[in-house]
């Protein structure tokens, strides 16, 4: 009767490192994921404040005769909002009749306003 009863060999050390390999291996890559869509929501946003801006420099040429001078201007005027810890706008007025010259720069550090390279 012995002949036919086989003692199993346990496996459980590998299987238990394969299973805890595999559990990390997804874990990672859900972090990248995850990191990646809040990488191309950032550039998005970036790109809106852009276009929102030069919209609004455009609306007010067409309706006042003349550039705004100033960001201030447009804030106040045509109701500009932006997150002003993540974003700074270097905005350079040239003349009533010139278009103005406008940087979007995203900000690292909310409260250092550290520039991003």
């Amino acid at each position: 009767m012995a002949r036919f009863q086989y003692k199993q060999k346990s496996h459980s050390g590998i299987k238990t490192i394969l299973a805890i390999c595999i559990f990390v291996a997804i874990i990672v890559i859900f972090f990248c994921g995850i990191n990646a869509l809040g990488n191309s929501t950032d550039t998005r946003e970036k790109d809106s404040l852009e276009k929102a801006l030069n919209k609004t420099i455009t609306f007010c040429y067409a309706t006042e005769g003349s550039y705004p001078e100033s960001l201030n201007y447009i804030k106040e005027n045509y109701g500009l909002v932006y997150d002003e810890s993540k974003y700074y706008i270097d905005y350079r007025a040239m003349g009533s009749n010139i278009k103005p010259d406008v940087t979007v720069v995203e900000l690292i550090g909310n409260s250092r306003g550290v520039v991003n390279p």
